[in-house]
Formats: structure tokens, C-alpha cells, sequence
């Protein structure tokens, strides 16, 4: 036998025992552990709301809503993620549907929540015990551990879109998950909730109440976006550097004890963007799923591209470059795991300028 022969045999030996001993040398693996930019599993995907809401409906004719199941919420299932029901790694998106007068029991989890609204109302979530109105265009906030519950009062279903951590929790193995009470806490059906009759007033905080991880304002209304999107473009016409980018108003959703996000590990923005106007392509650390509230446009995500309408949602994958062009005004909703990645210190942005060069 000759050295290299017996060389590669000590090598073969080598990599049994390591195999033997549940050992893998980075040598073998560096590429996949350390790529040289990101690989997501997920891809670039489009839900069309044509599609889930008719599946909705016939869910809400078959499937009852109680205990067990909890809710009738259909999650979007990312097709680079096979068997999971999750719309990134991260993230979980569903459209959950309640029928005519049906109630949904509470519990609590250590997942964070949102609800957003694209059509609709009648539904009241109960967030510990504080009944809160659901409204077209409105965000409701659900933070970890806090019990909810809803009602629909109409004699018409309602639907509407969940935001969780899902994901995020499974892959740290934190969750938790407890039931509430059988019947709903409260009927009460009040037009502003006890925290937005004392959180929501712009500018002004409660002197005697302490920071908090997650806003305590459970709900932010359509009226107010819708304003401060109009005062964004507006102000920019008069030559005010206020939107993020020519025709392209955009806002946070924030705490208002500490300024920063509402959620502690999601981020909920709203875009508007004037007809015509198409965003800078970028790619971003950390997934992404948007809702089209309103108006046309086309997405371009990686070498794809989309044309989205009312309703329809898509998934934007890790360090996807991705941009907007609306046909009309296109309103659209944000939510991302970015929080996390900030928290992290891995937080990256690749922007292309207008005229072409690549801004970090």
C-alpha cells in the first residue's frame, strides 16, 4: 500500500470515528454553516385573497370554531418550507374567519400576536379582559401571554389576517400555551377600549405608567394611518424631506412608552405609494410578508415578478432583492422579524440608489 493509500485510509477511519462519536468537522460543512450571504429555504411567494377567501368561507361552513383547533385561522404555507405551516422561518401569517354571531374561546400563549383588517366589522377581541373593536384597516395587538378572545356581534362573517411569531418561538423552544375560561369574559361591545381611552392620544403619556416590552395600545386605527400617510405626501409636495422616497409615504407602528416597535419581535409598517412610483430595489436581513390593502401594483421579488391586488399577500425571503411599483395608489401592509435581527446586531440593508450605485 502506498502512503497515499494509506493516507486516505487513517482519513477514512478518521471520519467513521467521528461519525461513531456524533461529531461532524467543520471542514466538511463551513459552506452551508457560513454561506457567503444568506440562503433562505423560503422563496418568493404570492397568496392571492381571490383564492383564501373563498377557502375561508367554505372552512367557516364545515369546520366549527371551540376547543381544540381554538380558531378557525388557515396558515400560508411557504412552498421552500414543505410541511410547515409557516410563510418564513420566522414568521406565521393566516387568514382566520368567524362567522355570523360565533365566538372564539380564549387562551393565551407565549407567542406574540396582530390582527390585521382588510375588510369588515362587528368583531371584538377581548385582550385581557378589554374588549376592542375590529375595524377596516386596523392593526390589534395581541402581545405575548395576554389573553384573548373574540366575538362576532354581526350577522355577517368577518375575516381578517393573524401575524405571529410562531416559527421564531418553535425554533428556540419557548412556547407555551394555556386555556381560558369556556365563556367570554365580557359582551361589552364599546367604540374605543379602556387602553386606547388612555394610550391613545398622540404625543401624551400617562405620567405614572412604566416602560413596557410591547405597546399597550391594542389598537391603531385606520383614521390615523390614513392621515398620516395624506400629511407625508403632502408636506413632501411642499418640499419637506419626509417620505422615504419620492411618491412614497411610509409608517411605524410604535410603543408608546419606549418609541420603539409595538411588538417585541415583529415589525408592523404601513406603505403608501402614488401611482407610477416604483420603490429602490432592496434586499434586507430578516423575512417580510406584505398585504396589498388597497390598489395595484406589480412586486418584482428576486428574478419574479408579480402583479398583486387587494388583498393578496407575499412572502419576502431573506436578502431577496425586492421592489414595488404601484398602478394606482397601492396602500400596502409590512410585517417583519427585524426587531430580532436588531436585538441580534444582524441587521443588514443593501439599497440600489436611483442612479444605479449600491448604497449600504
Amino acid at each position: 500500500m502506498t502512503t497515499l493509500e494509506q493516507d486516505q485510509t487513517a482519513l477514512d477511519e478518521l471520519y467513521r470515528d467521528f461519525s461513531a462519536a456524533n461529531l461532524i468537522p467543520l471542514w466538511t460543512t463551513r459552506s452551508d454553516l457560513m454561506p457567503l450571504s444568506p440562503r433562505p429555504a423560503a422563496v418568493p411567494y404570492v397568496w392571492r385573497w381571490s383564492e383564501l377567501y373563498p377557502l375561508a368561507q367554505r372552512s367557516g361552513d364545515l369546520v366549527p370554531v371551540g376547543r381544540g383547533g381554538e380558531r378557525r385561522a388557515i396558515a400560508l404555507a411557504n412552498p421552500g418550507l414543505p410541511g410547515q405551516p409557516y410563510a418564513t422561518p420566522t414568521l406565521w401569517a393566516a387568514i382566520q374567519y368567524l362567522g355570523p354571531r360565533e365566538t372564539a374561546p380564549s387562551h393565551h400563549h407565549t407567542q406574540t400576536a396582530f390582527r390585521f383588517v382588510i375588510d369588515g366589522e362587528g368583531v371584538w377581541t377581548n385582550v385581557e379582559g378589554d374588549p376592542v373593536a375590529m375595524r377596516r384597516g386596523d392593526l390589534l395587538l395581541t402581545p405575548s401571554w395576554a389573553f384573548h378572545e373574540h366575538q362576532n356581534t354581526s350577522d355577517q362573517p368577518m375575516a381578517w389576517i393573524d401575524g405571529l411569531d410562531i416559527p421564531l418561538v418553535q425554533q428556540l423552544d419557548a412556547g407555551f400555551f394555556e386555556f381560558g375560561p369556556d365563556k367570554l369574559g365580557t359582551t361589552a361591545t364599546p367604540d374605543r377600549s379602556r387602553n386606547e381611552r388612555l394610550w391613545g392620544h398622540p404625543g401624551l403619556r400617562p405620567i405614572g405608567a412604566a416602560d413596557q416590552p410591547s405597546s399597550p395600545l391594542m389598537a391603531y386605527r385606520w383614521a390615523h394611518t390614513d392621515a398620516a400617510l395624506t400629511a407625508q405626501l403632502e408636506l413632501a409636495d411642499e418640499g419637506h424631506p419626509t417620505t422615504l422616497e419620492p411618491g412614497h409615504a411610509g409608517v411605524r407602528y410604535s410603543n408608546p412608552t419606549t418609541g420603539g416597535d409595538a411588538l417585541v419581535t415583529m415589525r408592523t409598517e404601513f406603505h403608501r405609494l402614488r401611482a407610477g412610483v416604483r420603490t429602490a430595489p432592496r434586499r434586507i436581513v430578516g423575512s417580510a410578508v406584505w398585504q396589498v390593502f388597497d390598489g395595484e401594483a406589480t412586486v418584482t421579488l428576486g428574478e419574479e415578478r408579480f402583479t398583486v391586488k387587494k388583498g393578496d399577500l407575499f412572502a419576502v425571503p431573506s436578502w431577496c432583492e425586492h421592489s414595488i411599483e404601484a398602478s394606482t395608489q397601492a396602500d400596502l401592509f409590512r410585517f417583519s422579524d427585524e426587531p430580532v435581527y436588531d436585538a441580534l446586531g444582524l441587521t443588514r440593508l443593501a439599497r440600489q440608489a436611483v442612479e444605479g450605485r449600491e448604497a449600504r
